[in-house]
This record gives structure tokens, C-alpha cells and sequence, in this order.
């Protein structure tokens, strides 16, 4: 699956990009992020970053593919106590984007993560685990957004963990992730196909 992934992104790009306008853009975000599961409980939200770059490519007057790049700090936090789960990803998601002509967009699509690090902390002492989980992560994405301008918008999205992350195949470990933030298009466009005149 991570090849046909990976390989669809690279068909978008050699296929659209010369005979669309295509734009390149940065993203910040904050993420809340948690963990889901049968073998998950007392468990909190865990505040993180997500920063990365994206690539738009218009297939129509208000639709258009874009995939992205993001380092995304996940995780999760145990209730009552300071212990702390810390998920680090290369993500890559590949969004199916809406965009109307007044700035709204719905976007759309699957990623799939590259864990980077795992580290467990606990009363100041932090304890490398990255060996207890895979290092891949699937999921899928669903957001929306407005553009303020051509270039500026802003954006909700979650994303909705598919596998288990648990190197232990009994296991249910999952994960679940909000991100709010911004991004500009340095080609205008706002991160869609339709601009806000």
C-alpha cells in the first residue's frame, strides 16, 4: 500500500503539473492528538506541532489534488498522571481538495506516516520505546478551510488512524489527530483550485 501510495503522488505530478498551474505552499499547525483502541484507556489529548510543505494541482475549475509533507508531533497522555506518549511523523497525505469560488474548500484523502521516534517521559526521565511500534501508520484525512486570499487561508483536519501501530499484533492501538493551522501559496491560489476574487 505504501508504494501504490507513494506511486499515485508521482503519476499526479508528472501527469497534471505540465498542464496545470501548479502551486507550492508552507503549513503550520497545532495538533490534539490521542490515541483510540481496545487496548487504549486513560488516555487525554496530547498538544503537538505540524509544520510541512504542500504541492496543488488543479484537475478542474474547483477541484484539485494535493499532496503534502508534514513533521507531525503526535501522542497521547496518561489521565491523572504526567506520564506522556510521544509519536513523532513524517506524514504524507494525498488530499482530494474542493475549493469554492468564494474561499470554502472540503478536502479529502489517505496518508500514510513514517514514525521518526517514540518516546515515553515520566517524572523529567524519557525512554526511547520506538522499537514497540511499526514504522509505518495509514490513515485518512477529511478537513475543510476558507482562503482569505489567493495565498492565505486557514484549515481544520482530522485524521483517522487505520492500522495498529503496536508492534504486537494482539494489540488495538490507533491514532487520532486534529490539526488547526494556516498555509501560503506562494503561487496564489490559497491551496486550491479556485481562488477568492
Amino acid at each position: 500500500m505504501k508504494k501504490t501510495i507513494l506511486s499515485f503522488v508521482i503519476i499526479s505530478l508528472s501527469t497534471l503539473g505540465a498542464s496545470a498551474q501548479v502551486n507550492f505552499g508552507l503549513k503550520a499547525a497545532m495538533n490534539i492528538s490521542t490515541l483510540r483502541g481496545d487496548d487504549v484507556e486513560d488516555v487525554k489529548s496530547l498538544i503537538g506541532a505540524n509544520i510541512g510543505a504542500f504541492v496543488n494541482i488543479p484537475v478542474s475549475t474547483m477541484f484539485s489534488v494535493q499532496p503534502e509533507v508534514l513533521y507531525s508531533m503526535e501522542g497521547a497522555k496518561e489521565d491523572g498522571t504526567d506520564s506522556k506518549l510521544m509519536l513523532n511523523y513524517v506524514n504524507i497525505p494525498l488530499m482530494l481538495k474542493y475549493t469554492d469560488p468564494s474561499g470554502f474548500f472540503g478536502e479529502f484523502g489517505p496518508q500514510i506516516g513514517f514514525l521518526t521516534s517514540a518516546k515515553a517521559k515520566e517524572d523529567g526521565d524519557t525512554e526511547d520505546i520506538k522499537d514497540f511500534f511499526k514504522s509505518t501508520n495509514f490513515s485518512v484525512g477529511i478537513g475543510a478551510g476558507f482562503n482569505f486570499t489567493p495565498s492565505v487561508g486557514v484549515g481544520l483536519r482530522y485524521n483517522l488512524g487505520l492500522s495498529n501501530i503496536s508492534e504486537d499484533s494482539e494489540a488495538d492501538i490507533k491514532t487520532g489527530n486534529f490539526s488547526i493551522g494556516i498555509h501560503y501559496s506562494f503561487g496564489g491560489g490559497g491551496g486550491g483550485a479556485a481562488s477568492k476574487k
